[in-house]
């Protein structure tokens, strides 16, 4: 697929970035004309991928996050979260809903399944200490026009 845009931000995984985060890449999205339920879908799986890199991938410690975000011909939204931190062990066991790293939280396990349910499609890749990639994508209009 074609490249129509491409935005591309960095920030330190501060819990305050999330916010941000979730607007830069909203307001990106606002580029391709979405009606609120993209809008929405969009924001809460960049909220759970950021998240996930603040409180997993750079536990007790601050690294920098990546996102790089493609508006695709054919309308279709590609968003690349990428951190440097601790990675994933088993990426299929991290997806399970109700599983988690951190079970002495308060935390759900949800993350995953919570993005993969608000996107077309969820894919991630991970490497024990050198980072975690998460890749989604959505076609704004929805699933089946």
């Amino acid at each position: 697929m074609k490249t129509e845009n491409e935005m591309k931000i960095s920030f330190i995984s501060k819990s305050e970035n999330e916010g941000f985060a979730r607007t830069a890449v909203s307001a990106f999205a606002a580029l391709c004309d979405p009606c609120v339920e993209d809008i929405a879908d969009i924001r809460t799986a960049v909220s759970e991928a950021v998240t996930n890199c603040i409180v997993h991938a750079y536990r007790g410690t601050q690294g920098i996050v990546e996102i790089t975000a493609r508006i695709l011909s054919g309308n279709e939204l590609y968003i690349r979260i990428k951190d440097k931190g601790c990675g994933i062990a088993d990426v299929k066991q991290a997806m399970e809903p109700l599983y988690t790293s951190a079970p002495f939280e308060e935390r759900a396990g949800l993350g995953f399944a919570v993005m993969e349910s608000f996107m077309d499609s969820l894919s991630v890749r991970s490497e024990v200490g050198r980072g975690t990639v998460v890749t989604m994508r959505k076609r704004i209009g929805g699933k089946d026009e």
